[in-house]
């Protein structure tokens, strides 16, 4: 079955954590693979706002899943909008407060920064080049508006700690130090299966790439799941297929070996 749509996560598949820019030959393949017919979606934990990273391919781009699954969307069109219930979101919240660690809250448009440490510099600005946060803007009037998702920067020990107390979400680890909350039902894999059967593509005619373990969900939903050479193993055993690394020209690799560029 021909491949119509593919979509793509940002960082560590479009872009490398080496150099903080997509390579050229993932831009030259991503354009030829649209100019073959192939329509061309973002696949990202990344919230809107901080979506920073992709200006040399954005013109390609047809639509976006965003928020890990929770907000997707094509042109003015919303296919996908699921807030986390406000208790699970207060309940967050107090956590951080009471146990002291900072928390990136995401409203559809716009974020802040519940209790800020320099662990948010170190990671979202010095390592994934978010330099677009303002971490002194408060979070009382994002909270009267639908909160998408909520980055806390904890340990997976301290994850399993409050977890209980947020009945309606789940999460999505894909860094050692934060992990990505979303409400249940909200991830990559579900969005993916969404975005198909609205804008009528096959399920087989779709190809995700991913390297996190946020990817994993869309990896086997997809009719064609790439695990990029620089994934975890276990990322890589739960895709179809594994190609070299972002910066070892992974993703021209792989579509020229599921022939849809040549």
């Amino acid at each position: 079955m021909a491949i119509k749509a593919a979509f793509f996560d940002i960082d560590g598949t479009l872009v490398s954590f080496k150099t903080h820019e997509i390579p050229k030959s993932t831009i030259d393949a991503i354009a030829k693979a649209k100019e073959n017919g192939v329509k061309i979606y973002i696949s990202t934990g990344r919230p809107v706002a901080i979506i920073n990273n992709i200006g040399a391919i954005e013109h390609l781009i047809d639509g976006y899943i965003t928020f890990n699954g929770a907000y997707c969307f094509v042109g003015d069109e919303d296919i996908v909008v699921k807030p986390i219930p406000k208790e699970d979101v207060l309940a967050m919240i107090e956590d951080a407060s009471r146990r002291n660690y900072s928390v990136i809250v995401c409203g559809k448009k716009d974020i802040a920064i519940h209790n800020y440490r320099e662990i948010f510099t170190k990671i979202f600005v010095e390592d994934l080049g978010v330099t677009n946060i303002d971490i002194r803007k408060p979070i009382d009037s994002l909270l009267e508006s639908p909160i998408l998702q909520l980055t806390p920067f904890f340990s997976s020990e301290s994850e399993a700690h409050i977890m209980p107390d947020m009945p309606h979400c789940v999460s999505a680890r894909w860094h050692p130090d934060f992990t990505d909350i979303t409400v249940k039902g909200a991830d990559k894999g579900n969005a993916l299966r969404t975005m198909a059967a609205h804008l009528g593509y096959k399920i087989g005619e779709c190809i995700a790439f991913g390297d996190g373990g946020n990817d994993v969900s869309i990896l086997q939903s997809a009719g064609i799941g790439v695990a990029m050479g620089n994934a975890s193993k276990e990322v890589k055993a739960k895709a179809d297929y594994i190609t070299t690394s972002v910066d070892e020209d992974g993703i021209r690799n792989a579509l020229q070996h599921f022939g849809v560029i040549d």
